[in-house]
């Protein structure tokens, strides 16, 4: 899928990639009501939209906002865009379908940079400053059959995921593993990386998984 995506929004990559097989695997979509948190350029909202979805897409950037809503009309979509802190703008509304590509990548930085595309990687010195609001609160938008679809890399602690969106309510599992060498980021962090223990001395590969969760039946 061809996109528009101006500097300073995440572009569609690996993880995005492996999430979109996922989606692909859940079956027909037509009519479900889908939400992406933090869309970016919109590639997920769009390959839901693809499939049928009625799809809402949320990010705290305008610019990413704005590039969302002009490769959706590129490809001829209807898109509901919102502006907003996560899962701000949607609260009380519910889902069929949540998917996500959060920032995940450790900083050195306590907190989320205020601008600037480090919003869309910077996650706190454990990864995980999005993930677990993610945990605590997309399962409060989802239907009673609706499904969590999420990407995140290994270096972000994913047994703690599957944790804590057990003590969510949901069931958990990895539904999908790849690994990849790092890209520019993640190599610029690597010397840290090791330092705190994430991976092993001369190791510059990480593995994306995607982690799904639905209620019990």
């Amino acid at each position: 899928m061809l996109l528009l995506r101006p500097p300073g929004v995440y572009p569609a990559q690996g993880d995005t990639a492996l999430l979109a097989e996922s989606l692909a695997r859940e079956g027909p979509l037509r009519g479900a009501r889908c939400l992406d948190l933090g869309t970016g350029t919109g590639a997920l909202a769009l390959a839901a939209a693809d499939r049928g979805a009625r799809v809402t897409a949320v990010d705290v950037s305008w610019l990413a906002l704005a590039t969302a809503g002009v490769n959706a009309w590129l490809h001829r979509h209807r898109i509901r865009l919102r502006h907003g802190d996560l899962t701000g703008p949607v609260r009380g509304r519910r889902f069929d379908l949540v998917l996500s590509n959060p920032p995940y990548v450790p900083a050195e930085r306590a907190g989320s940079p205020r601008r600037g595309i480090a919003r869309a990687w910077d996650a706190g010195p454990d990864g995980r400053l999005l993930l677990d609001r993610i945990c605590r609160e997309a399962p409060g938008l989802l239907t009673r059959d609706g499904v969590l679809l999420l990407v995140q890399s290994s270096l972000a602690d994913v047994p703690e995921t599957l944790r804590a969106l057990g003590r969510s309510g949901l069931s958990a599992e990895v539904v999908a593993r790849r690994r990849q060498v790092f890209g520019p980021v993640m190599t610029g962090r690597a010397a840290w990386f090791e330092s705190r223990g994430l991976i092993d001395p001369g190791d510059r590969e990480e593995e994306l998984v995607v982690i799904r969760g639905a209620w019990p039946a």
